[in-house]
């Protein structure tokens, strides 16, 4: 059955009766990015550096691997708009930052997501963090472009449950859009008539996401010559960190603390849940079978639970996972092909306190982005995956 019969803007008109003209996009780039000839270009002490492209362990001042920048400002703004603004989603309930909450480390807080049918969904929503530098999305990896990840959460019936008709008649049907659209892409919308496009849509989005920079935290400090930016404690964690017993620098590689492979580590599934297998599906390649991309540590205080679908309550609890002995919690009946980094470190509970203290040194907020206190289609910034009060999404229904 349809679950409305108007169009998604008429509604939240009528709800809300709210003339949004008088937001304009912001012609100052983001911070820590330059204005020039244009375009908002980064800037990081990290670009001083070589970059190992991901390749070895490396040291303190490691440079970054290829990165995505070069948006206007205009473009950036609008993408800032448009990822806090539940339109997008069919029935205005879920927004990109239902699941990547900035307050929580651009993930949610959940160890699986919930969207539209207000339903736990497979995974755990990724942290957004420095995405800009990554070259494959999804846990399974199977996006190789942002824009190619914006179109799963998207139009997936489970997670925003639009589709690319609905999403244009939305959008083009709000003024508002249609006025900042016009800002952030001048030259396309000289004549009357132009239209809002979806890939206007989605490298608006990418170019927001594109600015979610975080490489400045404490251990970034002492990396660039701070010595007093880590206590001894954490000094010891980072030690141990990057020491060939425990090889976790192997996989979370300075700087961004991924080397962005795909491993089989064998992690537990939470109680209850079926086996997922991971890349073995993305990459029709059976030694893949419970593979997931290796998260990044950036901002990892703040997006527990941790795993793919949230097994771990803690970062203790992930740390001391990887002492219990390779391939300990591989489910009965199940032959995986575990990584080889993956072994028996055998750390003392001292050295796994430490390695706690060093991961929570790579929290870094200070260019975490503004919430819009409004938005552009009149509704409400949602973080929670319920309406907003007072809207009205389901109309009349018909018999289909």
């Amino acid at each position: 059955m349809s679950r409305f019969l108007l169009p998604l803007f008429v509604l939240m008109f009528a709800a809300y009766r709210v003339v949004a003209a008088d937001i304009a996009l912001d012609g100052d780039c983001p911070p820590g990015f330059e204005l020039t000839a244009g375009h908002c270009e980064l800037r990081s002490l990290y670009q001083m550096y070589d970059s190992l492209e991901n390749a070895g362990v490396g040291g303190l001042k490691t440079g970054l691997p290829g990165y995505r920048d070069g948006f206007t400002p205009q473009q950036i703004d609008l993408g800032r708009y448009l990822f806090f603004d539940p339109v997008l989603s069919v029935d205005g309930s879920v927004s990109c930052a239902s699941c990547h909450q900035p307050d929580k480390g651009f993930a949610d807080g959940r160890g699986r997501s919930i969207g539209v049918k207000d339903e736990p969904l497979k995974r755990s929503a990724p942290s957004l963090w420095n995405v800009a530098f990554l070259n494959s999305f999804f846990w399974d990896g199977r996006a190789d472009s942002l824009e190619q990840q914006m179109l799963g959460p998207l139009y997936d019936t489970h997670e925003m449950g639009n589709s690319p008709e609905n999403l244009l008649q939305t959008m083009n049907g709000i003024p508002a859009y249609r006025k900042l659209f016009a800002e952030a892409w001048p030259a396309e919308f000289k004549f009357p008539g132009a239209q809002i496009r979806l890939d206007q849509i989605y490298t608006a989005i990418v170019a927001f996401q594109t600015t979610l920079i975080s490489l400045n935290s404490r251990y970034d400090q002492y990396a660039h010559g701070y010595a007093d930016a880590l206590t001894e404690r954490e000094k010891e964690g980072m030690n141990v960190f990057r020491s060939f017993v425990a090889r976790c620098a192997e996989c979370h590689t300075p700087p961004l603390f991924t080397n962005q492979q795909i491993a089989v580590i064998g992690t537990p599934e939470p109680e209850g849940m079926l086996f997922d297998i991971g890349a073995e599906k993305t990459l029709n390649e059976p030694s893949q079978r419970g593979g997931f991309k290796i998260p990044s540590l950036r901002n990892i205080d703040l997006t527990a639970p941790y795993m793919h679908s949230g097994r771990f309550t803690t970062l203790r609890e992930a740390a001391a996972f990887y002492t219990g002995g390779r391939g300990h919690a591989v489910p009965q009946g199940e032959q995986l092909k575990i990584h080889w980094h993956i072994w028996e470190p055998r750390l003392t509970d001292e050295e796994l306190d430490r390695l706690v203290d060093f991961m929570k040194t790579l929290t870094d907020e200070s260019f975490k982005p503004l919430e819009p206190a409004q938005l552009p289609s009149g509704l409400l910034p949602v973080h929670n995956n319920t309406a907003p009060t007072g809207i009205t999404l389901t109309g009349e229904e018909n018999n289909e």
